[in-house]
């Protein structure tokens, strides 16, 4: 460890050269990392989405969104559990 330190004081501007390329090729390479490569900023999540034609949103939310929420519920590492039943209602537009 002495050897090195002796030539790192001995050598001043080989060794300043050496960090400045190390800095900018840390910094090139940092610009060039995909969006892949950092953390996803929030927790992951998976969305559900039933449907029933024929049931209103209360019969949905009994028969179908309470037992997927129940089982699920029973995941580890599980902190919130959001549900939520919706109906729908389209009407067609009359063209001309």
């Amino acid at each position: 460890m002495n050897a090195l330190i002796a030539f790192s004081i001995r050598q001043r501007v080989l060794v300043l050269a050496l960090f400045v390329m190390t800095f900018v090729g840390g910094l090139i390479a940092f610009r060039q990392l995909n969006i892949e490569a950092y953390p996803e900023p929030t927790p992951p999540m998976v969305d559900i989405i039933t449907q029933s034609p024929g049931l209103s949103a209360e019969e949905i939310e009994r028969y179908i969104t309470i037992p997927i929420e129940t089982q699920t519920s029973a995941l580890r590492n599980l902190n919130t559990v959001r549900c939520g039943a919706t109906i729908k209602v389209r009407i067609p537009r009359q063209s001309g």
